[in-house]
């Protein structure tokens, strides 16, 4: 008999917003649908867009009816806030930064909840999976940038001069808590582990059109509301190791109380052990090389690709088939 309990993998759910291009395909050789592709939700269990498994006992259900059904076993009990709000707690995305997104900004849990309905606030990360040369991201704003100097800026399409940009490369990562003024710049192709949260709060859009010829809607009065002007030309973090034996190479990227990602380095054959004992679920991404998962059966992935493993799945071990890196993230 099949187990309930193992590791999933799903089939995402494509966006076809504006910016996006078909770099998922050139870059990371995945066949996609004819048109635009500028997000490709992973491992995602919101209204907006819910990936279907496609493994095992699960197969063809929806993430939303697994977690339904499996509760907090799925989820651990570190999320039982999300079990009581019947949301899993995470996002997972790969973006095509075809061309430049909107400068834009995320609310905390409590502007979210008391103005969005049941909808969270949006704390978030990056991992750069391919980078254009001088490409860059935006972050937080320029030194001696007043809200009103801002929105008036905003109003005369002149946004750009309170911007503050730095230059990204392959294998960087960028933590964005929630309150950050933001925006993921053309030539990148970029990891995303976030809230599970679709709010968003568009600042500046480049004084560009839609499809329509129409510009898109912007939402001055509640970025205003909830960007963090006192995050003055950040930098980016710097990785800290937190193991290093022969074969194996752990680092903390970022950790919040939403998530905490670790990147995870295995030379060939090398293996990592870990145990999912009812806290948390873990998700594990391999972004460059092939890996297995092994518990109950054996998981075979290649990059880009994410699963998920359940809370309650118990030991577990990633063996690496060729030089990999993964991505785990985990709620501590």
């Amino acid at each position: 008999m099949q187990s309930k309990i193992y590791p999933m993998t799903f089939m995402p759910v494509l966006k076809d917003y504006l910016w996006g291009g078909r770099n998922l395909e050139s870059k990371l050789g995945r066949i996609l649908p004819d048109g635009i592709v500028a997000e490709s939700w992973e491992i995602a269990g919101h209204e907006d867009g819910t990936s279907v498994v496609e493994n095992g006992l699960h197969k063809g259900k929806l993430l939303t009816e697994v977690h339904s059904e499996l509760g907090i076993d799925l989820i651990g009990s570190r999320s039982e806030w999300a079990q009581n709000r019947s949301k899993f707690p995470l996002l997972i995305k790969v973006l095509d930064a075809n061309k430049a997104l909107s400068v834009q900004v995320h609310p905390d849990d409590e502007y979210a909840l008391e103005n969005e309905g049941n909808e969270l606030g949006k704390t978030e990360m990056w991992v750069i999976l391919h980078a254009e040369p001088n490409a860059k991201v935006i972050l937080g704003v320029k030194k001696e940038t007043s809200p009103a100097a801002f929105e008036q800026a905003i109003s005369n399409g002149d946004l750009e001069k309170y911007l503050h940009e730095i230059s990204v490369k392959t294998g960087d990562h960028i933590c964005v808590p929630a309150g950050s003024l933001h925006a993921i710049m053309d030539g990148l192709v970029i990891a995303e582990i976030q809230q599970n949260s679709n709010t968003t709060y568009r600042v500046y859009d480049w004084n560009r059109v839609d499809a329509d010829g129409k510009p898109r809607a912007l939402h001055v009065k509640q970025a205003l509301e909830v960007t963090n002007f006192d995050q003055i030309e950040p930098k980016l973090s710097a990785p800290k190791i937190i193991e290093n034996v022969p074969g194996l190479k752990r680092s903390l990227l970022c950790k919040n109380k939403y998530f905490t990602v670790e990147r995870v380095e295995l030379s060939q054959g090398s293996e990592f052990t870990g145990a999912c004992t009812g806290e948390t679920f873990e998700i594990w991404g391999v972004i460059d090389g092939t890996a297995e998962i092994v518990c109950t059966e054996i998981l075979r992935m290649s990059a880009v690709k994410f699963a998920l493993l359940p809370a309650v799945l118990g030991d577990f071990k990633i063996k690496a088939a060729s030089d990999t890196v993964l991505l785990r993230a985990y709620v501590e």
